[in-house]
Parts: C-alpha cells; structure tokens; sequence
C-alpha cells in the first residue's frame, strides 16, 4: 500500500492512481464496503457533480439524493468485495474478514435502498463496474484506499444532512467504515489513524472522480 503519509490524504487522486495499477479507489459516502467478486451493474446518470451545497442534485433533492449518491457508491463496494471473494486471492482468516465486510456492505445497501423509497424517492441504479485484481497485496492496498475514503466522503456530507434520522444512520455506519479501514490499514502494517486525531473529509467531486475508472458501463 501507498505509505502512511499518502494515507494521510484520502482524498489524493494520484494516490489512487498510485494504488490500482492506473485506477482509482472506490469510496462510500453511507456504506461501509461490500461482498464477493468483480462485476456489478447500475446507470451513471448523475456520477459525475459540480459541487458546493447542491453537490449531490443530480442524484435527488435533498436527503434522498445524497442517500442515492451513497447508495450508487455503496453498489461499487459490494461489487468490490465481490469479486474479490471469486478472485481466489485469499484464503483462511482474511477471506473470512473479507466475507463479513462484503456482508455488511450488503446490509447497507438494503438499508440505503428502503430509506430512499422512505423518503419518497426512487433508488438510484446499480451501475457495472470492473476491479483490478491482480495480487493479494496490491487488493489489500485497494480495499484499505476504499475504506479511507468511505470514511473522508462521509464527512464531506454530514453537514448536508436535514434529516437527524438520516444523519444518526450515517455517523452509525460512519463508524463501521472506520472501522473496516483501520482493520486493513493494521494487516498492511499502516496507521490505524492515518489523518492523526482529526479525519479528513472528501467532497462528491473528488470521491466520483476516483471511482469513474472502474465504472465500464
């Protein structure tokens, strides 16, 4: 993985660039990471922002375009995890560790899905994508780029959130995604807390950018 001081900013394009072998990392705004192996399919209507407050417009108005534009990067990890599962690439313990992220990226893609439908709105589309999956330790560096930034994307819309319910469901899985990020970054032998005692936040503009090489169709 990228050194600890690349780490320290999750929002570095060329970062990303630097971990996929000329692609970018996925990220989630209200999702933790997903399941199983390398393809998944939804529309790229509305993937690419203009930022500042109305960043997430195109997605919906609101909370539940800021839910969809969660919900269509939450789709991108959950094919990650996906296809990493078929890859074959791990085994033993950190397959299992890999199962239970997918697992629960899953979970909040369902939960991302009916709070949507909740509000009024219809779910965003799944778009397809393609990982490279070339090694153990160049996943590893990825999965742990994923998480980092998860985490930076939820902060940069906490603040965008109207809905205390919303937002009391986002700091939640928030945490996960930290969580999932710290678990990586320690079998990569990085620091649990890469941005030192305060977490960097990332905007939709950035966040989009990393994860439109991977989107194929």
């Amino acid at each position: 993985m990228a050194e600890t001081k690349r780490l320290a900013d999750p929002v570095s394009r060329r970062r990303f660039l630097a971990v996929g072998g000329g692609s970018t990392a996925l990220a989630a705004f209200l999702a933790a990471c997903g399941s199983d192996s390398g393809t998944t399919t939804t529309s790229t209507t509305g993937m690419k922002s203009s930022g500042g407050a109305g960043e997430t417009a195109e997605f919906g108005k609101g909370d539940v375009g800021i839910l969809n534009y969660a919900l269509t990067l939450e789709y991108l990890e959950t094919a990650f995890y996906r296809d990493v599962v078929k890859s074959g690439l791990f085994k033993g313990a950190e397959l299992g560790t890999i199962r239970k992220f997918g697992s629960e990226e899953a979970e909040h893609v369902e939960a991302l899905t009916a709070a949507v439908k909740q509000l009024g709105g219809k779910p965003a589309a799944e778009p397809k994508a393609e990982f490279p999956l070339e090694n153990a330790k160049s996943v590893l560096e990825l999965a742990a780029t994923v998480e980092n930034l998860g985490a930076a994307a939820y902060l940069g819309q906490a603040a965008n959130i109207e809905s205390p319910e919303v937002l009391a469901s986002a700091l939640a899985i928030h945490s996960v995604e930290g969580r999932h990020a710290s678990v990586l970054n320690t079998l990569l032998g990085e620091s649990i807390t890469p941005d030192g005692a305060f977490a960097k936040p990332a905007d939709v503009k950035t966040v989009l950018e990393s994860v439109e090489p991977f989107i194929v169709g």
